[in-house]
């Protein structure tokens, strides 16, 4: 009885452990896998809720967590830049507000990038507390995919590479042209292609793309492009090929009368914004847009009324002002005017007797003849003056902007008149002088063939035979039209008259006969 009773609990012991084995294994077998898969490392950087791989709000991983980017101390472009390098996608193309941070949730802040970090961790990252992100946004950010210009000067310019498996590679001079150039440069923001040139900005170290792009210059993404075989295998060294690109026109100055003076606006999230900065910050931001927009430098910068700004900070030195620290609270706008707010001027050569030659060298005049140098520009600002400078002299002539032009006449030229010539617009607007200088008109005096009042007989003589000879080449065929009309006139007279000649004949003879036979 016993060995029965122990024989009818084993089985059951043995049915009453298979469920904790199982738990068991199950346990480890999680336990390992949670082992295998280890957490990001302290400040990784990724992009979530993009369209793309390369596009999406900007989170950091940071004490278990990942966090938003808030947007404090944010300098635009430079931070966006070590993002993308830090994610393996390309040139930063866009930078704009993510969503609007929670109330209560922590953010991470970005500081003292330079742009050539190959990660974030290199530059300083504080880690907010709750409220450090309340009011404020999160970074949104686009990368390019798979283009990227890289030892450059700037984010428009530098070798071109492209991404294929993974990887980068350089293009080869042949392989590019300028159609292909408009699709980089308008892929990564910027503006139209400026130069492109083999070795500009040096070889690379990987590897050379191995096909020929064949853009139509309307595709949105270069590899959108048809490709073809490399007829050439081979790619010379010195010829992965530079590109620079225009800067993009997402800075205006505008309500000035000139693109040199007016309120600062920026393209941003698609609509023209106006911008705004602290005092302490507004020379700096108007240094930068004057030298954007090739304006020359700043002479005033004013705060405006408008309170619809988003503020700017920068150090001063930027090339281009999404360089600079975005700061996203309302300011009043920037009235910025700048130094080379006048157009360049034209200058001109004109004579009315003939006396300029037109030669290889640049125009010339004749000794002896009278020639007029004008100056113009276009209708910019009413009034202004135009100073004619002779270079190598203190010779100079002023003269009042009429209809936006002046002419400098000159009688008879010598040789003292030889050299060169600029026109100097001034105007007194905005409270200042302003003047702009034209390009240098070079003139040569040279010996006459002939005297001057020979040339002059000459002239007349020879408009004189000319109307001799016009006249008679008109008149001569009309005299002989009226000789022949006058000949046919007399035949006709004659043989009229014999016609009524040997009609009264006719008559006479028939009268005879009558007369004859009544005689009978």
């Amino acid at each position: 009885m016993t060995v029965h009773l122990v024989r009818s609990v084993e089985p059951q012991l043995e049915a009453d452990m298979i469920p904790a084995v199982i738990l068991t294994i199950l346990f480890w077998c999680t336990d390992l896998q949670a082992q295998s898969v280890s957490p990001p490392a302290e400040h990784s950087v990724r992009l979530v809720n993009g369209t793309t791989s390369c596009s999406g709000t900007v989170e950091v991983f940071s004490r278990g967590e990942w966090l938003g980017l808030c947007t404090v101390g944010w300098r635009m472009m430079i931070e966006v830049k070590v993002v993308c390098r830090e994610l393996d996608c390309g040139n930063p193309v866009a930078e704009s507000r993510g969503p609007l941070a929670e109330d209560g949730r922590r953010g991470v802040i970005l500081f003292s990038c330079s742009g050539d970090e190959s990660s974030i961790r290199q530059c300083v990252i504080i880690r907010g507390g709750p409220g450090d992100c309340i009011g404020r946004y999160y970074h949104h950010v686009t990368c390019s995919e798979s283009v990227r210009l890289v030892d450059g000067a700037g984010l428009c310019s530098g070798r071109v590479e492209v991404k294929s498996d993974q990887s980068w590679a350089s293009v080869c001079e042949a392989d590019f042209d300028r159609q292909d150039a408009e699709v980089v440069c308008g892929e990564l923001g910027c503006g139209a292609p400026a130069a492109l040139q083999g070795g500009l900005y040096g070889e690379g170290e990987g590897q050379t793309w191995d096909k020929e792009f064949q853009c139509k210059g309307k595709e949105s993404l270069l590899l959108d492009c048809d490709t073809s075989d490399r007829e050439n295998n081979t790619c010379l060294p010195g010829n992965a090929v530079g590109l620079t690109c225009s800067e993009p026109d997402d800075v205006r100055l505008v309500g000035g009368g000139s693109h040199c003076a007016g309120g600062v606006e920026w393209y941003d999230q698609g609509e023209w914004r106006t911008v705004g900065a602290e005092d302490r910050n507004q020379r700096d931001v108007a240094a930068v847009v004057c030298r954007q927009l090739g304006c020359g430098s700043t002479v005033s910068v004013l705060s405006g009324n408008t309170t619809g700004g988003f503020g700017v900070d920068c150090y001063g030195d930027e090339p281009v002002l999404k360089e600079c620290r975005r700061m996203y609270d309302l300011y009043p706008g920037l009235t910025v005017i700048c130094s080379d707010l006048l157009v360049q001027p034209d200058i001109s050569l004109t004579d009315s007797m003939g006396g300029v030659s037109r030669g290889h060298q640049g125009p010339g005049v004749f000794r002896g003849y009278s020639f007029t140098i004008t100056c113009s520009t276009q209708p910019q600002y009413p009034g202004g003056s135009f100073l004619l400078t002779f270079t190598g002299s203190n010779r100079t002539q002023t003269q009042p902007a009429v209809n936006h032009s002046a002419a400098f006449l000159f009688p008879a030229a010598d040789d003292s008149h030889q050299g060169n010539y600029s026109c100097v617009h001034d105007n007194y607007v905005f409270s200042h002088d302003f003047s702009s200088e034209s390009e240098l008109l070079s003139l040569t005096i040279t010996a006459s063939p002939l005297p001057a009042f020979i040339i002059r007989h000459v002239v007349v003589l020879l408009i004189l035979l000319t109307a001799i000879t016009t006249s008679y080449l008109y008149y001569k065929p009309t005299r002989r039209q009226k000789r022949v009309n006058r000949v046919s006139s007399m035949d006709l007279y004659v043989n009229a008259m014999e016609m009524v000649s040997l009609s009264s004949r006719a008559e006479a003879g028939t009268g005879e006969e009558r007369a004859a036979q009544g005689t009978e």
